[in-house]
């Protein structure tokens, strides 16, 4: 079949759409690779979803050698497995909740831990059939409160999910890598340039988890990296290395009580007191299974949460209402300070031990507290870093380098479940003496539609996308000047014809349009090659061949053409 653009449902737009606002989403809008549904909720046009299957078969590819094995799981999942693993009230509003006929609970599956653990529970039965590693490629549902990003951030999209059950801790970290290794082939095909960082496991859960990154200076998120060694890390789960020693306080310097009428923030309380950010203790009340908690970090730092909620060892945190404030401090919203608190953990961050001289809160309305010393005036009841890193913050890791920080995209992410869901799902086998164990698992998901907007965020210029070869829709396309003049249209499809027979998947732009339009709605769709049959070239027998990427543009022989893609393609 010769693929005419002349045939493509393409409808491309001249001008940026106003509801987009990043790179990807405005380009695939305005090339006609997506239409918008609803919020968050896109159609694939052809030229969309041949990137998407190009993405899809790359996984499936990759996935296959690996050993795993495709399944395909349902989408509408009973409410009682998640209620099994308990997670029914943890995930929240992003949970579609659905009921059917019968007033049965059903969600639409964002992930697929509880139904891939009901079905091997049912399915293996001895520990001669582990390790197994099955995986999908399906559509997800989150209901996201702000979809935003077209496929960046959208309430149903296309993911890749495996889960992979085992008898020891050992086989698991075997999969682990094979899978590590795995996703490392799978982005270096697509030809997008990424990182591999430590990370937070978040509602999935699990004592270890790594993301796949790709970088773009418009990625959403920020990745910190030490530029002495190999540590990288998300934000969320970037560690903060040794703190540099301070100036001692002056014995002499003691705390004093100071009026600070209507100053409630760190900004207000830095004007009124002329102070620096660094110098403020900021005290933040939460609630937690264990009890009320005061959680200390330095005026100019951000409290991580999923942090402190391992080094609290807790599961439940949230911040604290105005009523519990008001009851552990005596003071309303904006004046709690470490000093004098009482019946309540206090945890702090290890900046906040090395501050010579600190401002708090005095635990009382309009009122502040100076000249505080950590081990003099008050004292934790637990320590630990409890922060967001910053660039340039020392390496945990090295002790030596400090964090540069890049932005990217997480398009994948592997974790070590261990026993989260089995455990209580009872999903276990017979071991060699017939008793019964719980498996061991780990999971691995990348963010298949996602991945294509990802590609375009890092491959793009003004004139529009820029593909990696392996994901372009096509990787050629053969332009004509006019389609209507019998020369130049026969070799054109002559070229297309040879490039179609060694598999090099073009597209033959046969639209009387002017070459101007052609070329333009070309390099939109980002194709990597352009094959341009015009007049002037063909009077000495040759086309012109240029290069997306580049611009770099080339008089090739008619007879060479088909070669000289070959490899250009393959190179």
């Amino acid at each position: 079949m010769v693929m005419r653009m002349s045939q493509v449902v393409a409808p491309t737009l001249r001008e940026d759409p106003s509801e987009a606002e990043v790179v990807s989403h405005k380009l695939m809008l305005r090339g006609g690779f997506i239409k918008k549904l609803a919020a968050g909720v896109y159609t694939f046009l052809p030229l969309g979803y041949r990137a998407l299957r190009n993405v899809i078969g790359i996984i499936r590819e990759e996935m296959d050698l690996s050993g795993a094995q495709e399944v395909c799981m349902p989408t509408i999942i009973p409410a009682e497995l998640w209620q099994e693993s308990g997670r029914w009230p943890l995930y929240g509003k992003e949970l579609f909740r659905i009921k059917d006929r019968h007033d049965r609970e059903f969600c639409l599956g964002p992930t697929h831990e509880e139904v891939i653990t009901d079905l091997v529970r049912d399915s293996i039965r001895s520990y001669k059939q582990l390790p197994a590693n099955l995986y999908q490629i399906q559509t997800k549902f989150r209901d996201e409160v702000r979809p935003r990003f077209g496929l960046m951030r959208g309430r149903e999209f296309l993911m890749k999910d495996a889960y992979s059950f085992h008898t020891s801790e050992e086989s698991l970290e075997k999969e682990y890598q094979n899978m590590y290794q795995t996703y490392c082939r799978i982005f270096d095909r697509m030809g997008l340039k990424y990182r591999v960082v430590e990370a937070d496991s978040g509602l999935i859960g699990g004592g270890f988890s790594q993301e796949f990154m790709v970088l773009a200076e418009t990625g959403e998120e920020e990745i910190f990296h030490c530029n002495k060694c190999n540590y990288s890390a998300s934000r969320e789960s970037a560690g903060v290395g040794k703190y540099k020693a301070q100036a001692k306080a002056q014995a002499e310097a003691k705390v004093t009580e100071i009026h600070t009428p209507n100053a409630k923030t760190i900004e207000e309380l830095i004007a009124f007191l002329k102070i620096s950010p660094d110098q403020m203790i900021k005290t933040l009340i939460y609630e937690t299974e264990q009890g009320a908690v005061a959680a200390l970090v330095r005026g100019d730092h951000a409290i991580n949460e999923p942090k402190l909620k391992k080094v609290l060892g807790v599961e439940d945190l949230r911040l604290a209402d105005q009523a519990v404030i008001k009851k552990v401090t005596g003071a309303p919203v904006g004046f709690a300070g470490p000093v004098g608190l009482k019946g309540v953990k206090i945890v702090a961050d290890h900046a906040v031990e090395l501050i010579p001289l600190s401002v708090s809160g005095a635990n009382k309305e309009d009122f502040h507290l100076i000249n505080i010393v950590y081990g003099r005036d008050y004292k934790a009841d637990l320590t630990g870093d409890l922060r967001f890193a910053v660039k340039n913050d020392n390496c945990p890791r090295c002790g030596e380098g400090i964090f540069d920080v890049s932005r990217g995209i997480e398009v994948g992410h592997i974790f070590k479940l261990g026993t989260k869901y089995s455990d209580k799902m009872r999903c276990v086998y017979l071991d060699e003496k017939n008793q019964e164990q719980v498996m061991i698992m780990g999971c691995y998901g990348i963010g298949v539609s996602r991945t294509v907007a990802a590609a375009i965020e890092q491959n793009n210029d003004k004139d529009g996308m820029i593909w990696p070869v392996p994901l372009a829709p096509f990787k050629a396309a053969i332009v004509p000047v006019n389609a209507e003049e019998p020369e130049q249209k026969a070799v054109a499809e002559k070229i297309y014809h040879e490039l179609q027979a060694k598999g090099l998947d073009p597209l033959l732009d046969d639209r009387i349009d002017r070459i101007g339009v052609k070329l333009k709605d070309i390099d939109l769709f980002g194709i990597p090659f352009k094959v341009i049959v015009g007049p002037k070239g063909l009077k000495e027998g040759k086309v012109e061949v240029k290069q997306r990427r580049t611009g770099a543009m080339e008089l090739v022989p008619l007879d060479q053409v088909s070669e000289k893609l070959v490899q250009l393609i393959g190179g």
